[in-house]
């Protein structure tokens, strides 16, 4: 070989690796395991692949096309443009101002840069509300230059400060800053990702809508501002955050909720996928299944991981591509054993999850799973044959009904994976046909395992909690990895909830929503001193259950309060 052929012969970069695989599957006919072996995929990811370059999904050359040497005008002003435009400026103001500093430009180029960035048109105001001056009196986000000591803010979103104890126990504004978010010239990215992350626990419903609540200075204090930023900076702030910084965020909060007792995996893990489905029309996303709808529709499909002894999310993904969705559980693996050093344990999940191929990849890493198999005629058959007194009778310890199954088990073999594995028929649970696991688990009991599986419907339960607590259905964005920092904050507001449930009796396992109406949503007076905050919740319900908590003695040093003091009272 010439100089310079290991360009072709090695590849680096994932793309040129997948299309130095493809050519040698489509045009040299090499089989699909061979080249598995030599490029690190698996059989079903070359098959994959070459279905997604079939059908036009895949596209690796750019054509490049002749046109002006010097930079387009949207190229020069784009910057500006945003810039105006997170000062809440019409598009005819941005304009005049841009035409102002020496750059004619018109309302249509103004238009065309704030469309292609994913921006909607300001809503009308009316008249006497027009124009700069008009709106000089809004509080604009920035750190706070002095502690605002003797100020009093009646406020009707106070209870919103009994989160800060719990965001300064998992210390989120140092893991913030460690992973890597951008910052902007007005504001770090404590303020910025640490305001997204406010808002979900306030269950705001689109970042679009901050305005409601973004009036209340006393939010901005909880977070070191002056006041939270307004719905232009969030939006351009989230298009600017990769997952490597998402993917970073939650490593380093699964490692601390570690040394908290939460998200020990001891139990293992249960997986599952959520499409979020896309309002807009003009979207790039993939059609994927909403059982909402019971229909495929333009949607984010989401992968999530629950601790099952926890049942807390620790991880999330709203950017997997259709090629690489089989291999997303793979994908969770290495995150896990980048977090606690060691792979994960038991893996739960649905036959929809992922291949034969993948869970063969796992069993040969040492990984146990257990998922369900897809009921074919000629398996039905076979177990239809089993005499009655082949099926053991067994006692499962569950609330409701179903708790007495009749189990049959046998090790069997299944194309694609190499090793036999377990498999468990279960019947006399309120089915016509006997729900059939497989499992590469050989030594735990049948019916423990039956139980086990039986639990995952807790993912279930979570995610249906988190879509009403955190309105995780209320997609805007047709931009995946846009979406992708918005579930990353989801698993980071649920977990700070769960701390907060920790602390209140009986209350343990109640949902975001329950969290929010009972506590959260409480007005009070915010009273500003030399050596810290006073928060007055006003009485309601539900306020005993604080006082027993102990909120009424709380006295937490804050970190971004320059080590000031958090303090509660509780009027008689």
């Amino acid at each position: 070989m010439r100089a310079g052929a290991e360009f072709f012969t090695t590849p680096s970069s994932p793309m040129q690796k997948r299309y130095e695989a493809l050519r040698a599957y489509v045009v040299d006919h090499r089989r699909a395991e061979e080249i598995a072996t030599a490029f690190g995929y698996s059989p079903a990811t070359v098959y994959q692949m070459a279905a997604a370059l079939r059908s036009g999904e895949l596209e690796f050359f750019l054509s490049s096309k002749p046109g002006p040497k010097s930079a387009r005008k949207q190229v020069v002003i784009r910057d500006r443009v945003l810039e105006l435009r997170a000062n809440d400026l019409p598009i005819d103001e941005i304009a005049a101002v841009i035409t102002k500093d020496g750059t004619p430009v018109s309302h249509q180029t103004v238009y065309e840069i704030l469309r292609a960035e994913g921006f909607e048109r300001l809503p009308t105001r009316p008249k006497d509300a027009r124009g700069a001056a008009a709106r000089g009196d809004t509080v604009k986000a920035q750190a706070l230059k002095a502690w605002p000591s003797g100020t009093v803010y009646d406020s009707a979103h106070a209870g919103a400060y009994l989160l800060v104890p719990e965001l300064v126990e998992v210390g989120l504004s140092e893991l913030i800053k460690e992973a890597g978010y951008p910052s902007s010239r007005a504001l770090s990215s404590w303020h910025s990702v640490g305001s997204l992350a406010l808002l979900k626990l306030l269950r705001q419903r689109r970042v679009s809508h901050v305005d409601d609540v973004a009036t209340d200075p006393a939010l901005g204090l909880v977070l070191g501002l002056t006041a939270l930023p307004k719905t232009t900076h969030l939006t351009t702030y989230s298009y600017r955050v990769a997952r490597t910084a998402n993917d970073s965020l939650q490593q380093k909060l699964s490692a601390r909720l570690r040394a908290l007792g939460l998200a020990t995996g001891a139990e293992g893990f249960n997986l599952d996928f959520h499409a979020i489905r896309h309002h807009g029309d003009d979207s790039p996303l993939e059609a994927n299944y909403v059982p909402k709808r019971s229909q495929a529709t333009r949607s984010v499909l989401t992968f999530y991981a629950q601790d099952h002894a926890s049942t807390e999310m620790v991880y999330a993904n709203a950017d997997v591509p259709r090629p690489e969705r089989a291999t997303e559980i793979v994908a969770f693996a290495d995150y896990w054993a980048k977090v606690t050093g060691a792979d994960p344990g038991l893996l739960v999940f649905d036959s929809q999850l992922t291949t034969y191929s993948v869970l063969n990849d796992l069993s040969a890493r040492g990984i146990t799973w257990m998922t369900l198999r897809k009921r074919g005629k000629k398996v039905i058959e076979e177990l239809s044959s089993v005499a009655d007194k082949q099926w053991s009778k067994a006692r499962i310890e569950r609330a409701g009904r179903y708790r007495h199954p009749h189990i049959y088990e046998r090790v069997i073999s299944i194309k694609g994976i190499d090793n036999p594995v377990r498999q468990i028929a279960v019947k006399n649970i309120g089915r016509d046909e006997p729900t059939l696991l497989i499992t590469n688990d050989i030594t735990t009991k049948a019916k423990d395992l039956f139980a086990r599986y039986a639990h995952r419907m807790l993912i279930e339960n979570e995610l249906a909690a988190y879509i009403v607590g955190f309105h995780l259905d209320a997609l805007s964005s047709g931009v995946a990895f846009n979406v992708d920092l918005d579930t990353t904050l989801t698993v980071v507001a649920g977990n700070v909830m769960r701390l907060l449930a920790r602390k209140l009796k009986r209350y343990e396992h109640a949902t975001p929503d329950t969290l929010y109406r009972h506590f959260i949503d409480t007005p009070g007076q915010v009273r500003v001193e030399d050596d810290g905050v006073t928060v007055r919740l006003y009485t309601r319900t539900h306020t005993p259950v604080l006082l027993e908590a102990g909120f009424k003695e709380l006295n937490v040093s804050v970190p971004w309060w320059e080590g000031r003091r958090l303090r509660f009272e509780f009027p008689p």
